[in-house]
């Protein structure tokens, strides 16, 4: 066997860190894990534990994040689901995760016990991890919409969605903290049942006033391989559709681009994160719940029509003409025929590039700033 290159050790050595504190958190817990321990059991030094994560708390989102990714994923439903059959085995895939009353106090079921606690310990993992809580919501609010019967009234279905994941995230919390109080058939019920609330869920788009007009653009568009994390497979970023770039604190802005582009288009939410040591754990983290949930439940043809890809080295995101990128950022580009056609920064930006077109060259408004036009070219 040849000798391993230098990425190929420091990649077989963050896999060593990996399973080495997964053990140490299974056994100790995540408070009295211990970085040296951890460091032990990975025969490294504890500087090589550090050369890969930056403390214990980015480790322990990684090794979270870590086994979510690898959740083995069953067959694909029927696609005749209901919504209400949808929320039902979605609601189930969940609490199959939750750990029972019977289980070691520290073990593997009891390894994501900490996570929330982690979370609210300061503003710099809370405020992110609100956003990736309303991406989840609206990625399976789109999926909810996506399996009406023909015929049925179109509207939003995201609060469903926001009541569905309290329920489920409380029950979650339950089951760490009292184990055996969650009844999961239950749970599992009430998920059900609010596949049938209205919600008085309606969209409201941004007040035009408040939006920033989309700049004309005609640069050539030759995007870096990605994958979108939803579907599972190679993002499909060279066709026609919105490419938006959102930091951490930003995310919920994709839902202005899916709500004012034209069905047919493609829409894609390019996750960038200022801190993507610690915070690029936990947004893996959150979209994967959600998304080994999703695929359970949901047949393919209801998959949400909006993919999600993660830049953390902001690779994409200079792609698209935006260098530097923070948890603030939200920027967003049209991409027509291989080319960007337009382009927008700032709050608002989703909505301004997924509309029909920027102002046109004599600087008179074009009918492209309301949602739902039609794209020309």
């Amino acid at each position: 066997m040849g000798q391993l290159s230098r990425a190929e050790m420091q990649e077989r050595n963050r896999a060593k860190v990996l399973a080495a504190a997964r053990e140490e958190f299974a056994e100790r817990g995540f408070r009295d894990a211990k970085i040296d321990s951890i460091a032990e059991r990975a025969t490294l030094t504890r500087g090589a534990v550090y050369s890969n994560f930056p403390g214990k708390r980015a480790l322990y989102f990684a090794v979270l994040a870590d086994l979510a990714e690898r959740t083995p994923e069953s067959p694909h439903p029927e696609p005749e689901r209901t919504a209400r059959e949808a929320l039902g085995a979605f609601a189930r895939a969940w609490v199959a995760r939750l750990p029972l009353a019977t289980d070691e106090e520290h073990g593997t079921a009891r390894l994501g016990m900490d996570l929330m606690s982690e979370i609210l310990v300061e503003e710099r993992t809370r405020r992110p991890y609100t956003q990736l809580m309303k991406l989840d919501a609206i990625l399976l609010g789109l999926a909810l919409e996506r399996l009406r019967p023909p015929g049925a009234p179109a509207g939003r279905l995201v609060n469903v969605a926001e009541a569905v994941l309290t329920t489920l995230h409380g029950a979650s919390q339950l089951a760490a903290a009292a184990p055996g109080f969650v009844e999961p058939f239950n749970v599992v019920s009430v998920c059900e049942h609010l596949a049938d609330l209205g919600l008085g869920d309606v969209w409201q788009p941004p007040h035009l006033a408040y939006v920033p007009r989309a700049r004309p653009a005609g640069e050539p568009w030759s995007p870096p391989p990605a994958v979108d994390v939803i579907g599972g497979g190679p993002a499909r970023l060279a066709g026609d559709g919105v490419v938006a770039i959102l930091g951490l604190h930003r995310l919920e802005a994709v839902e202005e681009a899916v709500r004012a582009a034209p069905p047919e288009a493609t829409v894609t939410a390019v996750l960038v994160t200022g801190d993507p040591d610690e915070l690029a754990p936990l947004a893996r983290l959150a979209v994967a719940e959600l998304r080994v949930c999703l695929r359970q439940a949901f047949p393919p043809s209801a998959w949400p029509r909006l993919q999600v890809v993660y830049d953390t080295a902001g690779v994409l995101a200079a792609a698209a003409g935006v260098p530097a990128v923070s948890d603030g950022t939200e920027a967003a580009v049209r991409v027509q025929a291989g080319r960007i056609v337009a382009r927008a920064d700032g709050r608002g930006a989703c909505h301004a590039a997924a509309s029909d077109g920027p102002d046109g060259p004599d600087g008179s408004e074009s009918p492209a700033r309301t949602p739902h036009a039609r794209w020309d070219g």
